[in-house]
């Protein structure tokens, strides 16, 4: 006796309804979905797939609340002859009246499907989404948590435009693949989260290389970068005068300014101390380290621009207005793990940072806001003139000190 090709419709036992056989389908996504690179690809997928079986499959959604700090969740959306596309809602969303009262919380806080036959007239229109559905042709919508093991509830959302909705066997088709479908989304959210984490915390790129196993203390590597040093300027005394959270936002908005003018740039943002900021901008050969002190430079002034346009805070012209002070230096660093036990940090170290902290200190003595090594300096002759010999504390020899030539004192 043939059998029925994976994927087709059968007939249902004792009834004249079809069945659909999504258990290939189910058994791809227990695999992990290997074939689809991207999370939105494993929709794309398999969506295709249950429209091959004959699922008559209009719009589908995936949600899956995010660990990260300014993004709340991400939605991943399908429409039949086009891949799907990702959007993710920031943390501002989440006081949006049409979110709060939308299916997706409703299931995250119940665990319960929800089911909206919209050919039927008489249907509840109890939610936002349901108007805009209807608009389009929708005529049934489904929706249904996907419960990951830790306890956690996303959803996933279904709809079609076929006459009289979602049959029965339609139905539990789409129940079927839901379990599968949670634990391949359960597997990437997990990754994508460790991306975001370690992006956040330790920076992108030295992410990559703890995921990629970089992992052992001392495991480093000796990097050539034009190197950022800076702080704001009269931090102790503004953290002895304002309230704790006040000085938290103020710092906040500090390294605001610095961060997306360092990143926009290509520069990596490695570590904040208190009010400072360590950053590199790397290059791999003499070719490239113009073009990396350039960078640096071009970012430090998008940065001093940024800060020079907030608005002020107070009336107290001293507490009003951030400044902040930045050296610019240029040599080797050792690259990575460095710490005690199990406590590691992925750091630079060496003594060209620790000649760009010395720099710094010049920098707020002369009251200069970007000032540079000398072999910083020579790089950007045009834009920088020398300011003077200065004794570094560790450093055998007195260094020439050199600053924007636009640059005046009061800064």
């Amino acid at each position: 006796m043939p059998t029925s090709p994976k994927g087709a419709k059968r007939q249902s036992a004792g009834s004249g309804a079809p069945a659909y056989d999504v258990s290939a389908i189910a058994g791809w996504l227990v695999d992990g979905a290997r074939s689809a690179s991207k999370s939105e690809d494993v929709l794309t997928e398999m969506c295709v797939r249950l429209s091959a079986c004959g699922l008559p499959l209009w719009r589908v959604a995936v949600y899956v609340n995010t660990l990260h700090p300014q993004i709340l969740a991400r939605r991943f959306l399908w429409r039949p002859g086009a891949n799907a596309g990702v959007d993710e809602a920031p943390f501002a969303f989440a006081t949006n009246v049409g979110y709060r009262d939308s299916p997706i919380v409703r299931i995250r806080t119940t665990g319960e499907a929800i089911r909206r036959t919209l050919a039927d007239p008489h249907c509840p229109m109890d939610f936002e989404v349901l108007k805009e559905l209807r608009e389009e042709g929708v005529t049934d919508y489904l929706a249904a948590p996907l419960r990951f093991t830790n306890g956690e509830i996303h959803s996933a959302s279904f709809t079609t435009r076929q006459a009289g909705g979602f049959s029965q066997a339609q139905i539990d088709a789409l129940e079927a693949i839901l379990p599968p479908l949670a634990r391949v989304a359960e597997v990437r959210a997990l990754r994508r989260t460790a991306v975001n984490l370690l992006d956040a915390y330790v920076g992108h790129d030295a992410g990559e290389r703890i995921l990629a196993g970089r992992i052992r203390r001392g495991d480093t590597e000796t990097i050539r970068a034009a190197i950022w040093l800076s702080d704001m300027r009269g931090f102790t005394r503004l953290a002895d005068t304002i309230a704790p959270q006040a000085l938290i936002e103020r710092l906040n908005l500090f390294f605001d300014c610095l961060v997306p003018a360092i990143e926009a740039e290509g520069g990596e943002v490695l570590k904040f101390m208190g009010d400072g900021l360590l950053a590199i901008f790397r290059f791999a050969d003499e070719t490239g380290v113009d073009v990396a002190c350039a960078r640096a430079l071009r970012a430090g002034r998008q940065a001093q621009a940024a800060i020079e346009a907030l608005p002020a805070t107070s009336d107290d012209e001293n507490q009003a207005r951030l400044r902040f002070g930045l050296a610019l230096h240029l040599g080797e660093a050792l690259y990575g793990n460095i710490g005690g036990g199990g406590r590691l940090d992925f750091t630079c170290i060496g003594p060209a940072i620790n000649m760009a902290a010395r720099l710094e200190k010049i920098a707020s003595k002369l009251g200069r806001v970007i000032v540079a090594s000398t072999a910083f300096a020579q790089r950007l002759p045009d834009d920088f003139t020398a300011l003077g010999d200065f004794e570094l504390a560790g450093f055998r020899s007195a260094q020439t000190v050199y600053g924007l030539r636009e640059d005046g004192a009061g800064a």
